[in-house]
């Protein structure tokens, strides 16, 4: 009788695996092939693929169809997923975080990698932290998430975007352009350059973008592969990921501020526990709601009520309106239809 295994092998000796030209994505993605040739007995190819995102990044031009509070979002994964769609690659591979919230139509998230540490990190002139960079000093950053989150630290940093890959930002601390600038922590740790951090930051600090530090592997909706490669997905990290989008997603329909979101899993007493924090913020950082809710794990459809329930209420408690009102008064207290343990601070940041 023939395997699952041996069945993906007999019918494509090699998997085309599709990813963006960049050495971080082409890190990213022989990771993931490492895993399919190790899972599923099978060999693989990468086949690069130029986004609108590495396009516009080249020349240097602001990026267009990303929201506020997300960014890049889209600009790097078009591309793959219409050569998913015209099968010149078997699957494709994305940061998590670049994927947009809403589906699309014949393609399939078939799994989700254990991630990276999610949280941002520093990369300072003379191994500098944030708290001891003089006031005045140039921290730059492509996020509006980041430079929100920097400005509300209120140590009087000069907050400036920039753009270009990993090299292209380090660069510029080197160069004497930035004092320093912030970067998530999976991708130096993927490329091996963790040694030029001066600085982790701590979610209370900076929380990271939905889905930061995890990889999202796609491929066609119709495909049997796509059974195949649950076998590389990480649950845990399955869900976490689901509660941060879903929270993403319903903020999405009700503002264009800087959000940030983290969900992590921990074993409660009557089992594992989802804990999900987000933060809304006006751009200028002055202005911040956040929430945070838990509730017991069962499965991905709990996870993404969950994130949906956090982001209404963070919607309720103003954050629609960050950058056209005061914040409204912190609601009584988390919504009872779900099992949690909430809380809420709205100020000014």
């Amino acid at each position: 009788m023939t395997s699952p295994t041996q069945s993906v092998a007999t019918d494509r000796r090699t998997l085309r695996v599709g990813t963006r030209r960049s050495l971080l994505a082409t890190t990213q993605a022989e990771q993931v092939a490492a895993l399919v040739r190790d899972r599923l007995g099978v060999d693989t190819v990468l086949v690069e693929v130029t986004t609108e995102g590495d396009r516009t990044q080249a020349a240097g031009t602001p990026l267009q169809g990303g929201s506020t509070s997300s960014g890049n979002t889209g600009v790097f994964v078009s591309a793959l997923r219409d050569a998913l769609v015209a099968g010149e690659v078997d699957l494709a591979v994305h940061s998590l975080k670049d994927l947009p919230t809403y589906p699309e139509p014949g393609i399939v998230l078939a799994a989700v990698p254990e991630r990276e540490d999610p949280r941002d990190v520093v990369v300072a002139r003379d191994g500098l932290t944030l708290g001891e960079l003089p006031a005045g000093s140039v921290v730059g950053t492509g996020s509006p998430r980041r430079a929100a989150q920097l400005h509300a630290l209120g140590l009087g940093l000069d907050v400036v975007a920039i753009r270009g890959n990993v090299d292209t930002r380090i660069g510029k601390v080197r160069a004497g352009e930035c004092d320093a600038v912030v970067l998530a922590r999976a991708g130096l740790a993927r490329i091996g350059r963790l040694d030029e951090v001066s600085e982790v930051l701590d979610p209370l600090q900076m929380l990271p973008a939905p889905g930061q530090g995890a990889l999202a592997i796609e491929c066609r909706a119709d495909d049997p592969l796509a059974d195949l490669l649950a076998v590389l997905d990480h649950p845990a990290t399955h869900a976490a990921v689901v509660a941060e989008r879903a929270a993403l997603a319903t903020l999405e329909g009700g503002c264009s501020a800087p959000i940030g979101a983290l969900a992590d899993v921990a074993e409660g007493e009557e089992g594992p526990e989802l804990w999900l924090r987000a933060v809304v913020l006006s751009e200028d950082g002055s202005l911040a709601v956040r929430r945070s809710i838990s509730a017991p794990l069962t499965d991905r459809a709990g996870a993404a009520h969950l994130g949906a329930q956090l982001a209404r209420e963070l919607l309720d408690d103003g954050a629609g309106q960050l950058d056209s009102a005061p914040p409204a008064p912190p609601s009584s207290g988390p919504d009872t239809t779900v099992p949690t343990a909430g809380s809420t601070e709205v100020h000014n940041a």
